[in-house]
């Protein structure tokens, strides 16, 4: 290559970031320039720029490692980041309707989901400690501007500062954690950290560094005892905020601790199994208990997310590549359901406000039947009761346990489905059988839409998408190995 001309088509594996990050320039520029009352111009613009960007991912595949080192293309990359695009993309079509009330009818905050998704992207692709935490931190700081966007309500900016501290807190623990590796291993590429491991074998300064890596992603996909800051965010921040919490960055980060388990330190696979089977049972347990008393409809998903990390968790314990397709086809499914089930509460609306608690839901079978259905079916799949989505999803994920020999780690999963069981039941109970106390306003077409979709995808999973998406996954999976 001459040195005074540069060969743009090396940079082919990096195409989506480069287009995500020159779009989110000119939608911000374009932000500034435009009249304040326009800025849905802003919010169309970008989820398009997603759907493109995906569709980049998908129709035009390029594997490769650029930037010395830093950054890899590989199938598992591409299938995790659709799974983003997907993510984000929803989540902003979802905050469209009655943006006002939501305080995401600012230009900014389109520009900041993107921005996190272009941190999410690099995460996932990322092959160096270094691009690693760069891409972790361009993530999480639009993420805590995203939790505090309605600078006039009180919860939101709580939620904001909460998830900031302890944020900064998780950086610090990943931060070290990188040092001591790069200390003990003289590395930060990830594949030379391979070599290093396979070389040297382990050390006490290595696992050392390991743990505290594994505990900065915990952080992220809110793995318990790293959760304390997920139920007051979600809680806080405004409803399509929270549909974007639980949504993109859970995958991003499970895609990372996959990464460094699967591929970087699979040398030593014994000693991070401990850690993640433990990360998958203390989220499993707590999350079905904690949930039973909550009295908040987004506390109660916050603690479901938990749980269902735990369960996604179960698959990568086995340390396999049936694991990770495991975690894989989780992961999908998982996004479609949380969409589905965030689009129903959005669509539900009383007296100028959104219904808040569980009780507000009495009665929505009678005054909103498909909103109720859809609620209904979803809660059914977050179960796991077949033939719905969220049946294949667990039995992927315990079929790897098992495999592994993991049989207990299989039993406590599908104890805690039994015990979660009784708090998404109370909410089809409450839809269904309680009298209604209030009237629900009008359901914007654009909710009725992806409630419609997301039924469909829960419902017919298994002879519709299930088995492509199966053959994605192991495709995926395929390249760490």
């Amino acid at each position: 290559m001459n040195s005074d001309v540069i060969d743009f088509a090396s940079l082919a594996p990096a195409y989506p970031e480069m287009l995500l990050a020159i779009g989110a320039v000119v939608l911000l520029m374009l932000g500034v320039t435009i009249n304040k009352e326009r800025s849905l111009l802003v919010s169309y613009g970008a989820v398009l720029l997603l759907l493109v960007v995906g569709a980049l991912v998908m129709f035009a595949p390029a594997d490769g490692v650029l930037f010395n080192g830093v950054f890899v293309a590989d199938s598992f990359a591409r299938y995790m980041k659709v799974l983003v695009l997907g993510g984000s993309a929803f989540s902003l079509l979802l905050a469209l309707p009655r943006a006002e009330e939501n305080g995401t009818h600012k230009f900014e905050y389109a520009v900041l989901v993107l921005l996190a998704t272009l941190g999410m992207m690099m995460m996932v692709s990322a092959n160096d400690l270094m691009s690693l935490y760069v891409g972790l931190e361009l993530q999480s700081l639009s993420l805590y501007v995203l939790a505090a966007i309605k600078r006039d309500d009180s919860k939101a900016t709580e939620a904001g500062l909460k998830y900031f501290v302890l944020g900064a807190l998780s950086s610090g623990m990943l931060l070290y954690g990188a040092s001591l590796v790069y200390g003990f291993t003289g590395h930060t590429n990830l594949q030379e950290i391979v070599l290093a491991v396979a070389e040297e074998g382990r050390s006490i300064g290595l696992i050392f560094g390991l743990v505290f890596l594994l505990a900065g992603v915990a952080f992220k996909i809110s793995a318990v005892p790293f959760h304390m800051w997920t139920p007051d965010v979600y809680e806080g921040a405004p409803t399509p905020v929270t549909a974007f919490f639980a949504t993109a960055p859970k995958v991003a980060a499970m895609t990372l601790m996959v990464r460094l388990t699967m591929d970087t330190f699979q040398g030593i696979t014994q000693d991070w199994q401990q850690i993640v089977i433990f990360l998958s049972i203390a989220s499993m347990v707590l999350a079905a208990f904690a949930a039973i008393g909550q009295k908040s409809i987004k506390r109660l998903i916050a603690y479901s997310s938990i749980g269902h990390v735990g369960f996604a968790l179960v698959g990568l314990s086995s340390g396999t590549q049936v694991g990770v397709e495991g975690v894989a086809i989780y992961m999908a499914i998982y996004v479609a359901m949380t969409i589905g089930l965030f689009a129903c509460i959005l669509a539900l609306r009383s007296d100028g406000s959104y219904v808040e608690n569980i009780s507000d839901f009495a009665g929505v079978a009678q005054k909103r039947p498909f909103v109720a259905a859809v609620m209904a079916v979803v809660m059914f799949s977050l179960i796991g009761m077949p033939p719905l989505a969220g049946f294949f999803a667990k039995w992927h994920a315990f079929l790897a346990a098992i495999d592994a020999q993991l049989y207990v780690l299989a039993v406590i999963g599908v104890l805690a489905s039994a015990v979660s069981a009784f708090y998404y039941l109370r909410i089809v109970k409450v839809m269904y059988f309680d009298e209604p106390t209030r009237e629900f306003e009008a359901v914007p077409m654009e909710l009725n839409v992806i409630m419609a979709v997301s039924g469909f995808f829960v419902v017919t999973y298994y002879f519709t998408i299930g088995a492509p998406l199966a053959s994605f996954a192991h495709v995926a999976a395929g390249s760490l190995f």
